[in-house]
C-alpha cells in the first residue's frame, strides 16, 4: 500500500510538470516568429490551438482520476517543551505591616560655632559625608593678630616682674633705715632720761625713725602694686593663650559632617555655624501617620524602610519614638524610627516605611513563581500529575523579605508551583522537572 500511495505521489508531480510544460510549448507557439509571412502565421495558430484542444482533453483526463488514499497516522503525545523547578506552596508566620512614607533626618544634629569673633577663615580641613572624630580639628582661623597681643602681654609680664623685684630692695633699703633709725631713737631716749641731751635732739631722732617706717610702708604698698600689675598681665597672658587656642575650630562630638558652611576668607561670627555633625553617624525616619492608624503602631516596632528612587535601599529600622501631638491640619502624627548606618541616605530624602504591626500565619511561594497579567491579576503554574502544569489565578498578598509572597488565594499548603522557567509556559504544556524543593 505504501509503495501504491509513493507512486501516485510520483505520477501526480509528473503530470503537473509534463502539464507545466505543455502550457508553456503551447504559449511559445503562439508567438509569431520575426520574418515570416501571414499564411505560416496562421498556420501556426491554427496547430497551437489543435494542441491546446488537446492539452485540455488530456489534462482534464487526468485529473479527473480519483485521488489515493494516504495511510492513517497514529497521534503521538507532544514532548515536554520546558525544563522546570518545582517548589511546594508552605505556611509561614507572615508579617502584617502599615505603609507610610516620611523624611530622613539626623537623630541629632550638632552646630559647630566658632569660638573667637571677627577672625578670618583660614582654613578649611573636612567635607560634608566625611567622618569625624570628637576635638578632631575642622577649620583653623587666622590668628596673627591675637599671636602678637599674646607676645606684647608676655613682655608686660616680664616688665612688671622686674618692676617688683626693684621695688623689693628698695623695700629691704627702707627696712635698713628703719631699723639704724629705731636704734638711734633708743639710745637717744635713754641719752634724755639721763640729762645728757636736750629734748630737741631726742625729737629730732623720733621724726627719723617714723618717717623711716612710712618709707617702709610705701614701698611695702608699691610691691604689691607691682604684683598686682603682674597678676593682671599674667592673666592677659593666659586671656590670649585662650582665645589662640579657640582659633583651632575642633569637632565638639564624633559623627558625620552633614553641612560645611565655612568657606576660606569668612570672617568668623558666633552666631554662625561653620559646620553641622550628624552625632554617631545616626538617622532617623521622620514618618508621618494618620491618627485613626496611631493605635496599630507599637515602640520598638520592626520596620522594613525603601526608597522609590534606589533599588538598594532596603534598611531594617525600628520605631523610637512616638510623637504625643497631632498635627491639626493633616491630622497626622510623626513615628521616629531608628535607622542602621547607610551611606544610601542622607537627612532630606524622602522614604518608604512599613510598620510590622501584627503576625499572621499564611501560604507563601517564591515571588518567583508569580507571574503578574496585563489585567492586574496574577497566575501561577501548578503541577498537576507526574509532569502537566495548569494555570491557577491567585491573590497575592503580603511580600515577604526572603524573596517569597502570600497567597491569599488559589492555592493551599503542598500545592506544588513552577518557579524557573514559569514565564515560557502555557496551560497544559508538559514540563521536564530539574529539581523538587
Amino acid at each position: 500500500m505504501l509503495n501504491e500511495t509513493s507512486k501516485d505521489t510520483e505520477d501526480d508531480k509528473s503530470e503537473d510538470t509534463w502539464e507545466s510544460e505543455l502550457e508553456e510549448s503551447v504559449v511559445k507557439r503562439r508567438k509569431p516568429r520575426g520574418g515570416g509571412n501571414i499564411l505560416a502565421g496562421w498556420r501556426g495558430v491554427a496547430i497551437g490551438l489543435g494542441l491546446g484542444v488537446a492539452l485540455t482533453a488530456g489534462v482534464g483526463a487526468i485529473r479527473s482520476r480519483p485521488p489515493s488514499t494516504p495511510k492513517a497516522s497514529t497521534t503521538q503525545p507532544a514532548p515536554p517543551s520546558q525544563t522546570v523547578t518545582i517548589a511546594p506552596a508552605k505556611t509561614t508566620n507572615i508579617a502584617r505591616r502599615l505603609e507610610t512614607t516620611g523624611t530622613v533626618a539626623a537623630r541629632e544634629l550638632i552646630p559647630v560655632l566658632p569660638q573667637s569673633t571677627g577672625l578670618q577663615v583660614q582654613r578649611v580641613l573636612l567635607e560634608e559625608g566625611q567622618l569625624v572624630e570628637a576635638g578632631q580639628v575642622m577649620a583653623v582661623l587666622d590668628n596673627s593678630v591675637l599671636q602678637a597681643q599674646l607676645d606684647q602681654a608676655k613682655a608686660d609680664v616680664e616688665s612688671n616682674r622686674a618692676v617688683v623685684q626693684q621695688r623689693q630692695a628698695a623695700l629691704g633699703q627702707a627696712r635698713a633705715t628703719l631699723a639704724e633709725a629705731q636704734t638711734n631713737l633708743q639710745r637717744y631716749q635713754q641719752l634724755a632720761q639721763a640729762g645728757a641731751i636736750a629734748r630737741q635732739e631726742l625729737e629730732t631722732r623720733a621724726t627719723a625713725a617714723a618717717t623711716a617706717r612710712e618709707a617702709v610702708r610705701l614701698q611695702q604698698a608699691n610691691i604689691s602694686s607691682a604684683q598686682a600689675d603682674v597678676r593682671s598681665s599674667e592673666a592677659r597672658v593666659q586671656q590670649l593663650q585662650t582665645q589662640l587656642g579657640q582659633t583651632i575650630v575642633r569637632a565638639p562630638a564624633s559623627g558625620i559632617v552633614a553641612e560645611k558652611i565655612a568657606r576660606i576668607g569668612d570672617v568668623a561670627n558666633p552666631s554662625q555655624k561653620l559646620f553641622s555633625i550628624i552625632r554617631n553617624g545616626q538617622i532617623e525616619l521622620q514618618a508621618k501617620v494618620p491618627a485613626i492608624q496611631l493605635p496599630q503602631v507599637e515602640i520598638s516596632a520592626p520596620v522594613l524602610v525603601t526608597s522609590d528612587t534606589d533599588n538598594r535601599v532596603r534598611l531594617q529600622g525600628q520605631v523610637r519614638e512616638i510623637a504625643p501631638l497631632v498635627n491639626e491640619q493633616s491630622r497626622q502624627a510623626t513615628v521616629r524610627i531608628d535607622l542602621p548606618p547607610t551611606s544610601l541616605l542622607r537627612p532630606g530624602m524622602f522614604a518608604r516605611a512599613a510598620i510590622t504591626t501584627t503576625t499572621t500565619t499564611g501560604v507563601t511561594v517564591p515571588a518567583k513563581a508569580v507571574l503578574p497579567q496585563p489585567d492586574g491579576s496574577a497566575v501561577v503554574f501548578l503541577l498537576t500529575g507526574e509532569d502537566t502544569v495548569q494555570a491557577q489565578k491567585v491573590e497575592v498578598g503580603e511580600v515577604e523579605s526572603g524573596g517569597n509572597v502570600e497567597i491569599q488565594s488559589g492555592l493551599k499548603p503542598g500545592d506544588r508551583v513552577v518557579v524557573a522557567g514559569a514565564g515560557y509556559l502555557k496551560d497544559g504544556d508538559r514540563v521536564r522537572i530539574a529539581n523538587s524543593n
